[in-house]
């Protein structure tokens, strides 16, 4: 028998009667001559089996859907060659890894859910002040689209907010949290979940002060520039006409503040914020971050605390808008404390205590120690 072209044979070649040959060809059987052009296609197939393992050793590992069958490795069979006298030769089964990755839990638990947050607070620390920058004024804009849309959809109802302001205020706050969805699914840079992130990292060795200072304060710049040029794009707009009587009211309403209570309300926003982050990040689909996001937010919203990067937007808004207030008046008596408050909220009630609840505050080993180990 004239020795084959050593090639492999595309299954669109193959008849059904290749097919059934093959396996007789594989296994070194006797192989029929009724069909001397199946046989030699059958042949082909089997000749072509030195090149099928070069190109299985080749191939990289394949990733599988969890949704298959689990394996962990694939016999192609024994392979036989043929030479120009008719003999054959064996060789031992070729062996393909399948890697098969775990499913990725729904929610992670409190430990895992911590581990995350520190390890994303490593990444921040570590990414360029340009590029934190530029992702603190999306942040900073899609904070304001909550906010706009609250002020929109509360500024069309006159009458519900005279007759019933508690519930303008709950129709509110169960619209805002889609700014805090836009950022979680965006991965943007928002400096009041990043005062739990970054503390979280330095106290499990992932980073150190000068990162922590450096994320802090591009953030916090890229949140207020980018909430200022949304004020800007708000009222180029139109949506929201000078004398709007509800961004103004409550323009006005929280610049008037005492400076201990804005501190106090700070700190308790800020940990719901921080919550509803921690949230997010635990859950790995899409119903779960959202879920996680809003109850929190609605709830901060609600009750009436205060959040610095939406006042970034809310106190200039209606200060563009007509408010009697001065820009002066909106940094010291609220934006200052709040971003303090903010501060505390995020490092004391959030990374500091999961730290001690989960991590090295609370005597378990640094996570860069154990990578070293």
């Amino acid at each position: 028998m004239p020795t084959t072209p050593n090639r492999m044979t595309s299954v669109a070649e193959r008849s059904p009667t290749h097919l059934r040959l093959l396996p007789r060809c594989l296994s070194g059987a006797a192989i029929p001559r009724t069909n001397t052009a199946a046989t030699m296609q059958a042949l082909k197939v089997r000749s072509s089996a030195p090149t099928l393992q070069r190109r299985a050793a080749a191939v990289p590992s394949v990733r599988r859907s969890p949704l298959l069958v689990r394996a962990q490795a694939v016999s192609l069979g024994q392979t036989v060659t043929a030479n120009g006298n008719g003999a054959t030769t064996s060789a031992q089964p070729i062996q393909v890894d399948v890697n098969v990755p775990q499913p990725k839990p729904e929610l992670l638990g409190p430990v895992e859910a911590y581990q995350y947050v520190a390890y994303d607070g490593a990444k921040k620390a570590a990414m360029t002040p340009f590029k934190t920058f530029v992702m603190a004024l999306y942040a900073g804009a899609y904070i304001a689209f909550g906010g706009f849309l609250g002020l929109t959809v509360c500024n069309g109802c006159p009458a519900l907010v005279a007759a019933n302001p508690g519930l303008a205020k709950l129709l509110f706050a169960l619209v805002f949290p889609v700014g805090l969805t836009m950022n979680t699914l965006h991965g943007t840079e928002l400096f009041t979940g990043n005062t739990m992130k970054l503390p979280a990292a330095i106290y499990e060795g992932k980073t150190n002060m000068a990162g922590l200072i450096k994320n802090w304060f591009w953030s916090y710049s890229g949140n207020f520039v980018g909430s200022l040029l949304f004020v800007a794009a708000v009222v180029a707009s139109g949506v929201l006409a000078q004398g709007a009587v509800y961004p103004i009211k409550t323009a006005m309403y929280k610049a008037s503040l005492p400076w201990g209570q804005a501190f106090i309300r700070a700190i308790l926003a800020n940990w719901l914020v921080c919550v509803a982050v921690w949230n997010a990040g635990a859950a790995s689909t899409l119903p779960g971050k959202v879920l996680g996001i809003w109850p929190p937010i609605a709830a901060f919203v609600a009750i009436g605390l205060e959040h610095s990067v939406a006042n970034m937007f809310l106190i200039p808004l209606g200060i563009a808008l007509g408010a009697e207030l001065t820009f002066s008046q909106f940094i010291f008596q609220n934006l200052i404390p709040v971003t303090l408050g903010n501060i505390v909220g995020g490092l004391v009630f959030m990374g500091t205590a999961s730290s001690i609840f989960y991590g090295a505050m609370g005597g378990a080993k640094k996570m860069s120690e154990a990578a070293a180990h």
